[in-house]
């Protein structure tokens, strides 16, 4: 009976053993799970707490109430520091500090744009940044583009059509006789020659072809500024030196480089510049049809007499050597071309060259001028065909 009771006891007290080391065992596992929860609660309701510290004392609304328009103006010129000034200045955000790193950081600061902006005191400064870098709905700067061997007609006659300009006839008096523009050393070196008078446009050839951001409301003369400021760029330092040891001037260069844009595609550019030089150290006429098109405005294949024998300083089948002056605005390809022409080329004396088939765009080149009139005689007929195809005879 006592052998029973001890064995009896001996089972409760391991039952009881068990139970409490099954018990310490969940809660070793579970103490640093709810310490973690624990700290995470506490953490979380600081960082909100902070959070919403920071918000109201920075990033809210002024005025959540205050649902009231109020009429805000960038200017040109306006540095972030300064927009972030007039914010506070209206009440329009809390801190200016705050608004000026907030921008730095979220890659605003050179997105803000000019314009008059509706803004309100119940708008979060957030909002408000978003709201100064979208714009106010009137772009104060458009893009313009000059194409290369564009004129200055076609070119002025384009802004007038995309709205930049009201009217062409300011921008082409200006470009007519460029004097306006003699604080860039190239105009003055070009007006100071004394043939700019004989020219049809004195700025012909000197507007970079590019793209440019002007602001909306640039009058004529801002736009020729901006286009003539490029120039330098387009005939740097080294091309100079190459035009004096070629005994030629910038509007020459200038000049060659128009004929070559409008006669060619890139690939012929410096075959073609070959032609042109071979035929100036010559003493020949550099008889080329694009001078006669400058002159009459109109593109044909088949020159007729009467172009031939048209009266102007850019009839190059009159006279010899290069015309008054260029005849586009020539890409920095076609500079090129006329600083550097194909030495094989111009090794083997080539003088001519003529078009092949209209639509292929390919020339035929020659070196004597037999070999051109057997070109000729065979292409011929595909130009006047073109023409009448076109209604131009």
């Amino acid at each position: 009976m006592e052998e029973e009771k001890r064995v009896t006891y001996r089972s409760l007290r391991d039952e009881r053993e068990y139970g409490f080391y099954w018990y310490s065992g969940l809660w070793r596992i579970l103490r640093p799970v709810l310490v973690g929860l624990t700290v995470a609660v506490i953490v979380c309701g600081l960082s909100y707490t902070a959070y919403n510290r920071i918000y109201g004392a920075f990033f809210a609304p002024v005025d959540p109430e205050d649902a009231g328009e109020v009429s805000f103006e960038i200017a040109s010129g306006d540095s972030l520091n300064r927009v972030a000034g007039k914010l506070e200045g209206a009440e329009l955000i809390r801190s200016r500090t705050v608004f000026k790193y907030y921008c730095d950081f979220a890659g605003m600061a050179q997105k803000i744009q000019v314009g008059t902006y509706a803004l309100r005191k119940d708008m979060a400064m957030t909002e408000i940044a978003e709201r100064l870098t979208a714009g106010d709905g009137n772009p104060m700067v458009r893009n313009i583009t000059l194409i290369p061997g564009e004129t200055v007609e076609a070119f002025a006659a384009k802004m007038v059509r995309e709205g930049v300009l009201a009217e062409a006839d300011t921008f082409l008096n200006l470009c007519r006789t460029g004097e306006a523009f003699r604080d860039y050393y190239y105009i003055a070196d070009m007006l100071a020659a004394g043939r700019a008078s004989s020219r049809k446009y004195a700025l012909e050839g000197y507007l970079a072809p590019n793209t440019y951001e002007i602001y909306t409301t640039a009058k004529p003369e801002e736009i020729i500024r901006k286009l003539l400021s490029q120039t330098e760029a387009a005939f740097p330092s080294e091309d100079q030196e190459r035009a004096e040891a070629l005994g030629m001037t910038m509007d020459q260069v200038l000049t060659l480089a128009s004929l070559i844009e409008k006669e060619a595609g890139e690939g012929d550019f410096a075959r073609v510049s070959a032609v042109f030089h071979n035929r100036l150290k010559a003493k020949m006429r550099l008889d080329s049809d694009v001078t006669i098109h400058y002159i009459t405005g109109v593109r044909k294949m088949s020159l007729s007499e009467a172009d031939l024998k048209l009266d102007s300083p850019y009839n190059t089948y009159r006279n010899t050597g290069l015309p008054v002056g260029p005849i586009c605005n020539p890409s920095v390809k076609a500079i090129r071309a006329a600083l550097y022409p194909d030495e094989g080329m111009i090794a083997e004396n080539y003088l001519y060259f003529c078009a092949k088939e209209p639509e292929s765009g390919e020339l035929y080149f020659s070196r004597t001028l037999a070999e051109h009139e057997r070109a000729v005689s065979v292409y011929a007929p595909l130009w006047q065909q073109y023409d009448r195809s076109r209604g131009i005879e």
